[in-house]
């Protein structure tokens, strides 16, 4: 009898047991996710320097197809679209020259 009871005293205390693990194991759980969401991989800091040198070469692609067409129409005589070039061109060379993100 004795015996019974010792094994269901001892199944009964192993829902304790791990209950009481997980417990004592959250506060580390929680800071160990915190640290992680606060810190950038590696592989996480390549794919935003990636993105950002892809965005700034799509805008001096949007910069340099208004450019051609701005220099078209300073070709035939449009005055604002001479001084459209000039800018345009200053702004292309500003992106070029920013430094790379990092």
């Amino acid at each position: 009898m004795r015996v019974i009871i010792a094994l269901l005293a001892l199944t009964m205390l192993s829902g304790c047991v791990s209950t009481a693990a997980s417990i004592i194991t959250a506060p580390v759980r929680v800071v160990g996710r915190a640290a992680d969401l606060a810190t950038t991989s590696q592989s996480e800091s390549d794919e935003n320097r990636g993105r950002a040198l892809r965005e700034r070469e799509e805008q001096i692609g949007r910069l340099d197809r208004q450019r051609q067409r701005a220099t078209e129409k300073c070709d035939d005589g449009d005055e604002d679209a001479c001084a459209d070039v000039a800018s345009i061109d200053a702004q292309i060379t500003d992106l070029r020259d920013a430094p790379t993100p990092r």
